[in-house]
């Protein structure tokens, strides 16, 4: 067996493969005979079956298995002494030659890329800095409260927040439109329920008050029909409801977990939760920003083996999503092409990320796994059940290590790029807008 290396390209390379024919008859009849030894065929005793015979039984299908094995070996012989990391799987075609003692066969494949991780003196990365305080305990106690809200009816005009229970009748043109009426219709008025427009004109209307007004559709409204038009609408208030949030009493307390009804232990409960989001989301986006550093660093080609098989993985995922949403696949064809940008991202980020962990020896520490499960257990109610479903199967582990091993790149990376530290806006880092 002989084999010779080609570079098409920067990451392909392509290997000669030459396999003596001798070897594989020599294989082929040792494996006949002995097959011959176990092969039951009418008219022969158990073992007795003349090697000829077997051979046009079963010569097709041990030389297919043993070029198949001879391929590997050879092939796997060749990439290990050349110390070549191949990416995917090789595609080996046989040659066109005149040869009568030996088989030719072409293996191209890619290999992985080698490079020195590049350059980080200059990213610059922002660290967002908040600290939790009354105002973030008060703002997070409100959005619970509103959480819970209640109405009551209201003798006044309808204002923003309230409910209001409506009837409607939209008329294009004088005749009414599919879709465009109803009777004892709620909704809160400024959450986006209905058109802008239709809600401004709800508002400061009292119960059992009527009023007509002209509403135009948005160009690109989702009913094609209506999409531009300018309709009528007629409405009846029948019930305007303000909101009423409930006291931040024992009985609120309670509602929030709390056995014992004690508001101080409620709100000292909050502040840790809310320090760990917090922790949690500045921990996301200044990885976020290290992870665009490490790429920006490292324009690396990547095998186009390993976004393939992205691609394929990223596309299942997405089947399997729309399925537990209750959609039906085979109506809503996927294309690859929609995954092609993130993929290719994806796969240059975890070989950036790997060569990094590899040269700076970043691995994550039995210690730093520990601390990280004993800190996810904190939200649960017994902390130690959790750490022990951790470690009773340590696959288990193996998300908190990949978790751990990213802190400690962020950590190397923040300790290389220009930082500087940016006040958090509440609202802005917890996804609030209110």
């Amino acid at each position: 067996m002989e084999a010779t290396t080609a570079q098409a390209n920067e990451l392909e390379r392509s290997v000669d493969l030459s396999i003596a024919i001798a070897d594989i008859e020599k294989e082929m009849d040792q494996r006949l005979k002995r097959m011959g030894k176990n092969i039951k065929m009418p008219g022969f005793r158990p073992g007795k079956v003349p090697l000829h015979i077997v051979k046009q039984q079963y010569g097709d299908q041990a030389r297919h298995e043993i070029l198949s094995e001879q391929l590997d070996r050879v092939f796997g012989e060749t990439v290990t002494a050349q110390k070549l990391r191949v990416a995917g799987y090789p595609r080996i075609e046989p040659k066109t030659t005149e040869s009568t003692t030996h088989i030719e066969f072409a293996a191209t494949f890619e290999i992985y890329p080698e490079f020195v991780p590049g350059d980080l003196s200059t990213a610059e990365v922002e660290r967002p800095v908040l600290e939790v305080g009354e105002a973030e305990i008060t703002k997070t106690l409100d959005i619970l409260r509103k959480q819970r809200v209640s109405y009551a009816d209201a003798d006044r005009a309808a204002a923003k927040e309230d409910r209001v229970v409506i009837d409607f009748l939209g008329k294009k043109d004088g005749v009414p439109f599919a879709g465009g009426e109803a009777k004892d219709y709620p909704f809160v008025l400024g959450q986006g329920q209905m058109l802008p427009d239709f809600e401004n004109a709800v508002e400061g209307a009292k119960a059992g008050e009527s009023k007509t007004f002209d509403l135009a559709f948005p160009a690109d409204y989702h009913a094609k029909d209506l999409a531009g038009q300018t309709v009528q609408f007629d409405i009846t208030v029948k019930q305007v409801q303000a909101p009423v949030l409930p006291e931040l009493d024992a009985e609120f307390a309670t509602s929030m977990g709390i056995v014992d009804g004690d508001v101080a232990k409620m709100k000292a409960e909050i502040e840790a939760n809310l320090k760990r989001e917090v922790k949690k989301r500045i921990e996301a986006k200044l990885k976020d920003q290290v992870m665009e550093a490490l790429l920006k660093a490292n324009p690396i080609a990547v095998p186009g083996a390993l976004i393939e098989m992205e691609i394929q993985r990223l596309m299942q995922a997405a089947r399997q999503d729309m399925e537990q949403r209750g959609m039906k696949t085979k109506d809503f064809p996927i294309q690859p092409e929609w995954f092609a940008d993130q993929a290719k991202r994806r796969v240059t980020l975890g070989l950036v990320l790997a060569e990094v962990v590899k040269t700076e020896k970043l691995q994550a520490t039995p210690e730093q796994v520990r601390a990280m499960v004993e800190e996810t257990a904190q939200s649960y109610e017994h902390p130690e059940e959790v750490i022990r479903w951790y470690y009773a199967q340590p696959q288990r582990l193996q998300e908190v290590e990949g978790v751990a091993i990213e802190n400690n790149v962020v950590e190397w990376v923040l300790g290389k790029a220009k930082v500087t530290d940016k006040a958090a806006v509440f609202d802005e880092l917890m996804g609030q807008n209110q």
